[in-house]
């Protein structure tokens, strides 16, 4: 059974930890994202260190640097659904499109998360016409 260890980290310090950790040959597992009960939207890292998980969480921040440059797709995917889901900014991420959203919807940044369902269809129809 793996052990988890979860830590709190400042927006400048995913950059030199995600360096460190692939300069260690520790994988990214996994980037995500999630609104908490006070409304701030969470950002949580998490790397495999072989018998442990650690997990590093930023609280509240809308702009973040992107590692994509570091872990390539593993980081580029999460973080531009992330991005399209929640509508935090990764400074310096290439977005390849969108992922779920249709181009001619809204802008694209988060409003799948807090649009009724029945305006988005109504505005979906709406640029369809």
């Amino acid at each position: 059974m793996q052990n988890f260890k979860s830590f709190e980290i400042t927006k400048e310090e995913i950059v030199p930890l995600a360096e460190r950790m692939k300069k260690e040959g520790r994988r990214l597992l996994m980037i995500h994202g999630f609104v908490d009960k006070e409304g701030n939207i969470v950002v949580n890292y998490q790397y495999d260190l072989g018998e442990t998980v650690e997990s590093y969480t930023i609280k509240g921040v809308n702009d973040l640097p992107t590692i994509s440059h570091i872990y390539d797709v593993a980081a580029a995917w999460p973080e531009e659904e992330i991005h399209e889901l929640l509508g935090v900014n990764f400074e310096g991420l290439k977005m390849r499109g969108r992922l779920f959203l249709p181009d001619t919807m809204l802008d694209g940044k988060g409003q799948i998360i807090v649009t009724p369902l029945n305006e988005l269809r109504k505005k979906t129809k709406v640029e369809k016409e």
